[in-house]
């Protein structure tokens, strides 16, 4: 048996919607978000009948927009047996906020999702994966909220997001305070001496299929570690309203939302999956991992 079919990796689902992402921030403004057409639940709820169908579990980086508006699509989540994360309260880019907005903001999102499961939520990733050289000091608060592991980190070069030099290991990263998180950072695989993203995303939907599964499985099989996947509830919603955003941001967000949830079907086929929780503990050592070990969620 292969490595790729031993092997457990990470399944990640970004929970927000379709007016929240970055690309769009162009053409629609937080003020307009109440009045949007809301589709998150709905997009969700396919997430949660395919993964049951498969019978497997996946971690959801929950935005705590998201939880205030549909608290009970969190407790679905939870009630399932998937692992409930933080993703931010407000979508805002880690680096465009000032420390004491981030800590706030933060702090508020991990308290309503823990009040909603009543468990604690271990897990965070930042808005557009926007903790980069220069928001480095995220890294302190989430160890001082409380968070026992990060998934924010891109080890690429992005016009948006990525730290180039960064580990595509996951394991220990130390902050500035002297305290300690676990990195899992998002996927990438090795072509020509050079890293490309292998993550999910946009990356699944713009790039052929073969690819991403080449990737991934080089990640199994070469690398010889578990990968962490991601994509978000809109991505699988091609009757979403579309917006007259400039070229590029239309070429990210638009292109072949037909062909995601058919695409991701063959992925959970073809791949083991699990938790970030659950890769964590299995894969890392007991001294590496510290506090998640022990966590009961």
């Amino acid at each position: 048996m292969d490595a790729s079919a031993m092997t457990a990796n990470a399944m990640t689902v970004d929970v927000e919607d379709y007016f929240h992402v970055s690309a769009l921030a162009e053409v629609i403004r937080r003020d307009q978000w109440d009045a949007m057409e809301y589709r998150a639940e709905q997009s969700t709820n396919r997430l949660l009948e395919l993964f049951g169908s498969k019978g497997m579990r996946a971690t959801f980086f929950v935005l705590g927009w998201v939880a205030k508006r549909s608290p009970e699509l969190i407790k679905r989540i939870h009630a399932a047996g998937h692992e409930v994360a933080c993703h931010g309260l407000t979508h805002e880019l880690v680096y465009r906020q000032t420390p004491e907005v981030f800590r706030q903001e933060t702090r508020e999102s991990k308290a309503l999702l823990e009040d909603l499961i009543g468990a604690p939520v271990l897990g965070y990733r930042a808005a557009s994966y926007s903790i980069t050289a220069r928001s480095l000091w995220a890294i302190d608060i989430l160890c001082e909220l409380g968070f026992r592991y990060d998934s924010s980190i891109f080890p690429i070069a992005h016009d948006r997001y990525g730290i180039p030099g960064a580990s595509t290991r996951p394991g220990l990263m130390h902050a500035k305070n002297g305290a300690s998180i676990v990195e899992f950072p998002l996927s990438t695989a090795e072509l020509f001496g050079r890293r490309v993203p292998v993550a999910g995303g946009g990356y699944f939907r713009l790039l052929p299929y073969w690819f991403t599964r080449w990737g991934l499985r080089s990640i199994n099989e070469r690398q010889q570690q578990p990968f962490i996947f991601y994509l978000h509830p809109w991505e699988i919603d091609a009757e979403q309203p579309r917006f007259n955003a400039s070229w590029l941001s239309r070429f990210r967000h638009y292109t072949n939302l037909d062909v995601c949830e058919a695409r991701l079907a063959r992925l959970i086929g073809e791949f083991r999956f699990t938790t970030v929780k659950e890769v964590l503990r299995s894969q890392l050592e007991a001294a590496q991992v510290g506090q998640l070990a022990a966590a009961s969620v």
